[in-house]
């Protein structure tokens, strides 16, 4: 391996991949990135910007080495930045024949393996012989377009190597709109980014059925709750939970009018089915495919998850969501 992190890639092409890229190129010379669509490539190159997300973000394309072969992406790369949704995962790494053990991986997916219901980094190291002390994920509160504005936003940088985060911090992740803080909580921090997608379907759903702010004032505590429960009992350790990384993506992404899963919520509170919901978006709620993935975890485990519960009953059994959420509304303290 070189110097970590030596050559960087992109893995992916859409509105969080573009702002990582964008991040990316301010501090390294130039960078190598992978997308899927060779005609999104030559309409980048012509564009000066992604011609499908981010459009406000141009870029130096002369210092952007593009591919559409993942394998030669990876084989001409020494850290790989996943940027795809969960859900298509396992679709894209099936076309990787190069090996990934001597790679460094950062994982920006909140997300679950599907069908695995296994968390991100420990697919790289089952399936891929990925070392984990390789492995960073990288932790909210972050939206991709607020960063594309270079709003002043915060990252946690997630590896059992403590060194390597502090590295990656000061070498890439160091820009003037942008902090990034470390931590070795990597399957808490990974869970709780899975979570809050889950809870901002619901934070969604309750406010496109006229619930308000002094309702979604009581409901955030006790969402924040059910997730400490789940991650005390699934990834026992001594964890500041109070710390901004947990409790911060939970709140932005149940508040803020970017975020996809309180849309797609929001939708299914107004009426739509989930299926027109899904299709109206235009995007991946990560928090659909998670909702069922942590329900049949939890199955194991038994934690006391009733926002889970009500929103798979409405989600996987169609259940009304009116009635779902007044059932929850009787648990809250």
């Amino acid at each position: 391996m070189k110097i970590f992190p030596g050559k960087i890639a992109v893995m992916g092409g859409g509105s969080w991949a573009t702002s990582l890229a964008k991040i990316v190129m301010y501090s390294q010379p130039e960078m190598n990135w992978y997308m899927r669509r060779p005609d999104r490539i030559e309409d980048f190159k012509l564009m000066k910007h992604n011609p499908a997300y981010m459009s406000s973000i141009s870029f130096d394309t002369s210092r952007i080495n593009f591919y559409d072969d993942i394998n030669q992406a990876i084989e001409d790369s020494d850290t790989l930045i996943f940027a795809t949704p969960s859900p298509y995962i396992k679709e894209h790494l099936a076309k990787v024949t190069t090996s990934l053990e001597n790679k460094y991986i950062i994982s920006a997916i909140k997300g679950i393996v599907p069908d695995e219901n296994m968390l991100v980094n420990d697919y790289f190291s089952k399936y891929y012989g990925v070392n984990p002390n390789n492995i960073i994920v990288i932790a909210g509160a972050c939206h991709a377009e607020e960063i594309a504005m270079e709003r002043l936003s915060y990252l946690t940088l997630v590896c059992r190597d403590i060194k390597k985060v502090q590295k990656l911090s000061e070498r890439v992740f160091d820009t003037p709109y942008l902090n990034s803080s470390c931590s070795r909580d990597m399957a808490g921090l990974e869970y709780a980014s899975v979570l809050k997608n889950i809870y901002a379907i619901v934070a969604g759903i309750c406010n496109g059925l006229k619930y308000g702010d002094n309702f979604q004032a009581v409901y955030i505590p006790n969402a924040f709750a059910e997730m400490i429960r789940f991650l005390n009992v699934v990834h026992p350790m001594a964890r500041n939970i109070t710390s901004a990384v947990y409790l911060s993506d939970l709140l932005v992404t149940s508040y803020s009018t970017f975020s996809r899963n309180r849309m797609f919520g929001k939708m299914i509170g107004e009426g739509n089915s989930v299926s027109v919901a899904k299709i109206e978006l235009g995007m991946v709620a990560e928090g659909y495919y998670a909702t069922k993935c942590i329900y049949e975890i939890n199955e194991k485990y038994k934690v006391d998850m009733p926002i889970l519960n009500a929103l798979y009953s409405v989600l996987y059994e169609r259940k009304s969501p009116s009635a779902q959420i007044k059932k929850i509304t009787e648990t809250f303290k």
